[in-house]
């Protein structure tokens, strides 16, 4: 009986440490993201550059998040690591402009909406007893669903599909937050150590911070759609 509490405490023992690691991962990749933007809104120069280089910039983003999405597992965690700091210092730069395109208190808003929000689902993620795996083909089909909503609306122009596409995203990555939470306790639950637990740690903190971006940016779509 002792053995089976020890070996139980040990298990949330780990899943603790990976969950921590985790999150400690996106927390920093969100500060990192928030510095650069506002070190950059705040030099004019440097702005109207990354403006110039918007383009580029956002295709070197989706290289960033290719190559950790499919190849996490490949890189040591020392290069996992210093791409997905990478990548939040590049989205940094490209959200830089939303600091001339909102208001402080639009941006603000919506970024505390965003964190209760992210919040709230990543710890409903995390207690929940369902196990959501299997909807992990309907989420991949939804956000392709949105993203080509999102292409249509770009030849359409509707502020009434905007805000429909807005509204449905915040919806969706508040559902994925959930999903991705207990799809890393169940990683960690599976006893995955040393390296392997690094590189996932990052994997997964990318993932997360993804979620949480979206949802941030579909909310401040939402705030400015009824402004």
């Amino acid at each position: 009986m002792q053995q089976i509490a020890m070996t139980q405490q040990k298990t949330l023992d780990q899943v603790r440490t990976f969950m921590a690691r985790t999150y400690s991962w996106m927390a920093a990749g969100l500060a990192l993201t928030a510095g650069v933007a506002y070190l950059t809104a705040q030099n004019e120069g440097l702005a109207m550059q990354v403006a110039s280089l918007r383009l580029p910039l956002m295709l070197a983003q989706l290289a960033l998040v290719f190559v950790l999405s499919m190849f996490a597992q490949r890189l040591s965690a020392a290069v996992a690591g210093a791409l997905f700091v990478g990548y939040a210092a590049l989205t940094g730069l490209t959200f830089s402009a939303l600091l001339f395109a909102y208001s402080p208190a639009a941006v603000i808003t919506a970024f505390a909406v965003s964190a209760g929000t992210f919040g709230l689902m990543s710890v409903a993620g995390f207690v929940i007893k369902k196990d959501l795996s299997a909807m992990g083909r309907f989420f991949l089909f939804a956000v392709l669903g949105l993203v080509v909503a999102m292409l249509v609306n770009l030849f359409v122009g509707s502020s009434a599909l905007s805000l429909g596409i807005s509204m449905i995203g915040v919806f969706l990555f508040a559902g994925l937050t959930a999903y991705d939470t207990q799809m890393l306790r169940n990683l960690a639950l599976s006893g995955i150590s040393g390296e392997q637990a690094e590189r996932a740690s990052i994997n997964g903190a990318l993932a997360l911070y993804l979620d949480f971006i979206n949802i941030f940016l579909f909310l401040l779509n939402i705030g400015n759609s009824r402004d």
